[in-house]
């Protein structure tokens, strides 16, 4: 039986090699780093891979060695992301899955 929601926690290590360029002294974590934490999630649940990104926006920043959570959930033929740090919003989206 097929879940309409599904969440993780998800946590980039400060060591992460993209970090010290993005930005030099005040890292954040890139937001196609995020996106790529959406398509794990996205095989994890319905083993499908990341086909489209429809929308995509990024409110507030996530620092290295942060705990988020993401949540995706069903939106018809599409699949609704967020990304919270606590009750801070600081991703949503909208993306497409195909068949791995």
């Amino acid at each position: 039986m097929s879940t309409t929601r599904f969440q993780t926690a998800l946590c980039i290590g400060a060591d992460h090699p993209c970090l010290p360029g993005h930005f030099p002294g005040d890292p954040l974590v890139p937001g196609v780093l995020l996106l790529d934490e959406v398509a794990t999630a996205l095989r994890a649940w319905r083993g499908q891979r990341l086909a489209k990104v429809a929308e995509a926006k990024f409110v507030a920043p996530l620092r290295p060695a942060q705990r988020a959570e993401l949540t995706l959930t069903e939106a018809g033929a599409r699949v609704r992301f967020e990304i919270r740090l606590g009750e801070a919003l600081l991703a949503r989206g909208l993306v497409e899955g195909a068949p791995a």
